[in-house]
């Protein structure tokens, strides 16, 4: 065992910290350690695995597709890219799709395209385009992405990063009305922060981005990397919003846990800023993405698994609210998306939950955040909760 971390540290660049626990295997929603303890999972990889760890309509789909061909360039059209653009752009009720890789590229490609919108369509001048983003937000880590982070501890020593960033608290409408100004091009949320705590926005504060957005010709974008696809109990998190943003970016799970690949959405207007040689991707939108997201999208349909993380979601977040601590400032989510927030560092009882078998981890340093793959069942719920009482009620009486 010492000699796999040893090993690992050895050779891994060091911006990461990862617990001393290696998995090994991974079936629904357990996976298994090396020495082959098992773990409901409650990361997810961070929302990746929504469809379950190995999902056997996943492989199938990435097996048959990897025997006929894998890749193929944007230079040529494939035989499935269409298939897989317009399963997503019905889905999301949208006229065009961008495919790209990961999650942080598709946020880098959503400013490109507001700031070629801001321009081009909104008559911004050349290098005024402004975007406006959340306090407490993660949209990523690369440049762009990174500039839109108001985390100073993020951006240390990366600079210069781009320019033309305006930051407001999460639900501030007040100040976004002060920022707004003939130069914003886009308004940038998660319609729940998932890194910043699984906070969720204040009543009708989405609704009053969306007027804002119509009133003054401003892009509307909603990161759903993490939250949509049904991690909250409904396809997309603005659906419980009533709003419908200017575009969409999906990712993590959108690949099944399997194949990464990641989407942005809008209507025609928007996309057509675009032009050929203006953005692309090698990998993005290949054959063996678009089989795999075909078959990721499929399962989360054909079983019903939005309407399980809604109804399960709820099941959990009623038995934890009535964990009686007094370390539990607040317990709140919606799905099978949950933040446990303590009144001190949440660490040591992720730590306790993974001895008992539930594999959690903490964000913001005192939020223990639950996010299980979708497929899981009414009695792993049950055990989850119930070792979340055990570790967060045992040293009730020392506080």
């Amino acid at each position: 065992m010492n000699t796999l971390f040893e090993l690992t540290d050895q050779y891994s660049s060091n911006n990461y910290s990862p617990l001393k626990l290696a998995l090994k295997k991974g079936k629904g929603a357990h996976v298994w350690d090396v020495e082959g303890k098992r773990y409901i999972d409650c990361i997810a990889g961070f929302s990746v695995v929504n469809q379950g760890h190995c999902h056997p309509k996943i492989i199938e789909a990435f097996q048959a597709q990897s025997e006929q061909i894998t890749m193929v360039s944007r230079a040529l059209y494939s035989d499935n890219l269409g298939q897989w653009e317009e399963k997503i752009c019905k889905l999301a009720n949208k006229d065009k799709v961008l495919p790209m890789n990961t999650g942080t590229e598709a946020v880098e490609t959503a400013i490109k395209i507001a700031r070629k919108w801001g321009s081009d369509v909104k008559g911004i001048k050349e290098n005024e385009s402004e975007i406006i983003a959340m306090k407490g937000n993660f949209h990523g880590r690369t440049l762009g992405s990174l500039s839109l982070s108001a985390q100073d501890n993020y951006k240390e020593g990366f600079g210069p990063l781009l320019d033309n960033i305006n930051y407001i608290e999460f639900g501030d409408i007040e100040h976004l009305k002060r920022l707004i100004n003939d130069n914003t091009s886009a308004i940038i949320l998660e319609p729940i922060q998932g890194e910043g705590g699984v906070n969720i926005p204040p009543d009708y504060f989405i609704q009053e981005v969306r007027h804002l957005c119509n009133q003054h010709n401003i892009l509307f974008i909603a990161d759903e990397i993490q939250v949509g696809l049904g991690r909250t109990g409904k396809m997309f998190a603005m659906e419980w919003e009533g709003v419908e943003p200017d575009i969409y970016l999906l990712g993590k799970s959108l690949g099944g846990g399997l194949y990464p690949i990641s989407a942005i959405l809008a209507n025609e207007t928007i996309m057509n800023v675009l032009t050929p040689g203006t953005h692309g991707s090698t990998f993005g939108g290949n054959p063996l993405a678009c089989a795999v997201s075909i078959a990721a999208i499929d399962v989360l349909l054909d079983e019903n698994l939005i309407e399980h993380s809604a109804e399960l979601g709820q099941t959990l977040l009623n038995q934890l609210q009535l964990i009686d601590s007094p370390i539990i400032d607040d317990v709140r989510g919606r799905g099978l998306f949950i933040g446990i927030e303590l009144t001190e560092q949440a660490q040591p009882y992720c730590l306790e939950m993974i001895e008992k078998g539930v594999l959690c981890k903490e964000t913001q340093g005192n939020v223990i955040r639950i996010a299980p793959p979708l497929v899981i069942n009414e009695n792993e719920i049950n055990q989850i909760a119930d070792v979340i009482k055990e570790v967060l009620e045992k040293n009730k009486k020392a506080h």
